[in-house]
């Protein structure tokens, strides 16, 4: 990935670099935080966590989300609140990576982004793994990916 790197400890999936900074372990189950750099254009299909909220934090680079039907553009030190039962997604508009936090309540959707490393499963083709794993998380695929041409600018 042509950007920082988070170090030695972080993982990689899809040309996504994650570190976890707070696990479910460290905090009696009650968050997790994740340090994330994104490249250019990537974002995951629609979803939806059901027994989580989702808050991210962008610290570089530009984000467009979509919360069920609703778009929003972030920068740096921009944030969104998804609370949990809401689709949603996001992409990287900007021409350069976005490093942003994720952070989960309760915690444990940390688990996922390290299952999807190891298995290195690629959308579309191995979406059938990534759901059965997304369901041990509490989450499903609701939808396509967005692309930049679904945001005005």
């Amino acid at each position: 990935m042509d950007t920082e790197s988070l170090g030695p400890d972080s993982i990689e999936w899809l040309g996504t670099q994650y570190r976890t900074l707070i696990d479910q372990g460290t905090s009696g189950g009650a968050i997790s935080v994740t340090d994330s750099i994104s490249p250019p254009n990537s974002g995951p299909p629609r979803h939806i966590h059901h027994d989580a909220d989702e808050t991210f934090v962008v610290l570089t680079g530009e984000i467009g989300f979509w919360l069920d039907g609703e778009t929003e553009v972030c920068g740096p030190g921009g944030s969104v609140f998804i609370p949990r039962g809401t689709p949603h997604t996001f992409t990287v508009l900007s021409d350069v990576p976005s490093r942003h936090l994720v952070i989960l309540t309760p915690g444990g959707f940390e688990g996922f982004f390290a299952e999807m490393a190891e298995g290195q499963f690629k959308i579309p083709d191995d979406m059938a793994r990534i759901g059965e794993s997304a369901e041990r998380f509490k989450m499903n695929f609701c939808g396509p990916p967005l692309s930049p041409d679904d945001f005005d600018r």
